[in-house]
């Protein structure tokens, strides 16, 4: 019921919006030819009448019941258009504002300006703000489009770290990190298997995983499960689970009955599917890893957020139990949060801790020396390297994609680390 009423809204919505913004796209083809207008508005409405029609097939159908890819395209491709349309609407309603206010000033001060000012290129302010809403709305949209075909396309990211109490035999260590891979979302093996190719290609030491197997089922992972079972290293294969691994959006976060014990199994099958992969799933333990007699200690934890709204399952103290006595120490928790929250706080001697989560929203922009996303309004560490004092946080961005089933800006990661 909450899902219906959610896309008579979008629907409604939609409608006002088209109207609205159609009085632009009237404007900007004014003094075109007659043809080159009517193909205007044919596009216009024929991609408005494809989005409705898609919107009423979600009402009068069970929308859960279409194949997940298709739920994903569907509804972010409308949700990028009606984004699209609130963003260009925002220029024009400006311009209906200045309009407004410049007949009152008219009728005020008995004057009138005929409501169209000049700007220095001669072109009235109202058909100024009519193509920039356009073409920023419309930059949108096609942005958001474009981001489709990036979903698979894998980035290695190398990052140096140094350390001052890391152990000599240690240094020059390779390390891959991958998180967030999400393989409920998947379509496309083939493309998957780049992406394991990429990262056997690197012949790293160790590959850590930070969480998010799976989007809601273990059973999603089972058409993957030979492909990531490439996955090998010297030192091992070791995995934490993500706040999506627990079943809490499929199952509910508290769930009683049979709704309960099915969730319970689900998880335990999710355990195993980690085993007969070949990795080591740390549950609130370490590890630790030698090589020439000297140690490191690999800390792994189930899912503790710092954010209200996420559950949090896991348990550092017990985790870190028996680890303190390691010169240098890897943390493994899935949401970066937990840093700020716990490990900087009560654990300094903490000095590399690894999460992912955030996707870096799937959407950003990443320039050398700059970057943003919208998630940075949520999570103050969100993707890349941070550093207070001697510790260090890196948050993976993602191999995998969830919701949206693209990637703008933000592109899946494969990080590659090399101690120092």
């Amino acid at each position: 019921m909450r899902s219906t009423a959610f896309v008579w809204i979008v629907l409604c919505l939609m409608v006002i919006l088209d109207f609205y913004v159609f009085q632009s796209v009237k404007v900007v083809v004014q003094n075109a030819s007659p043809k080159i207008r009517s193909i205007v508005y044919y596009i216009y409405w024929g991609i408005s009448v494809l989005a409705f029609l898609a919107l009423i097939l979600m009402i009068v159908t069970d929308f859960n019941n279409w194949p997940r890819f298709m739920r994903n395209y569907v509804l972010s491709t409308i949700m990028g258009l009606l984004f699209a349309l609130l963003l260009a609407s925002v220029f024009f309603l400006v311009d209906d504002i200045r309009r407004v206010i410049q007949w009152a000033s008219g009728k005020l001060f008995f004057q009138n300006s005929g409501g169209q000012g000049i700007v220095s290129d001669g072109i009235s302010r109202s058909v100024f703000l009519s193509w920039l809403g356009i073409g920023v709305g419309g930059s949108l949209f096609s942005t958001l489009v474009y981001g489709f075909s990036n979903k698979y396309n894998y980035q290695l990211r190398p990052v140096q770290l140094t350390f001052d109490n890391l152990p000599a035999s240690f240094k020059g260590l390779k390390i891959v990190q991958i998180s967030d891979i999400h393989s409920g979302s998947f379509n496309n093996k083939k493309a998957v298997a780049k992406g394991i190719d990429k990262i056997l290609n690197e012949k790293p030491d160790l590959i850590l995983f930070t969480g998010d197997l799976v989007n809601d089922r273990a059973i999603e992972m089972h058409d993957y499960m030979e492909l990531f079972s490439r996955l090998k290293a010297p030192m091992g294969v070791y995995s934490v689970l993500g706040n999506h691994d627990y079943g809490d959006y499929y199952y509910g976060a508290h769930p009683t009955g049979d709704m309960a014990i099915e969730k319970e199994k689900n998880l335990a099958r999710l355990k195993q599917v980690h085993a007969e992969m070949g990795w080591k799933l740390l549950l609130d333990e370490n590890v630790f890893l030698e090589k020439n007699g000297e140690q490191v200690a690999l800390i792994g934890v189930q899912n503790i957020s710092g954010r209200k709204g996420f559950h949090t399952y896991g348990d550092l103290a017990k985790a870190y139990d028996g680890a303190e006595k390691a010169p240098f120490k890897i943390l493994m928790s899935h949401d970066p949060s937990h840093w700020d929250a716990e490990v900087r706080l009560k654990y300094p001697s903490i000095d590399l801790a690894l999460a992912g989560h955030t996707h870096g929203m799937q959407f950003g922009v990443e320039l050398p020396g700059f970057k943003w996303s919208p998630v940075q309004y949520v999570y103050k560490e969100w993707a890349g390297l941070y550093e207070q004092g001697k510790q260090k946080l890196y948050v993976n961005r993602g191999f995998g994609f969830i919701g949206y089933p693209g990637r703008v800006g933000v592109l899946p990661e494969i990080t590659v680390f090399e101690l120092a």
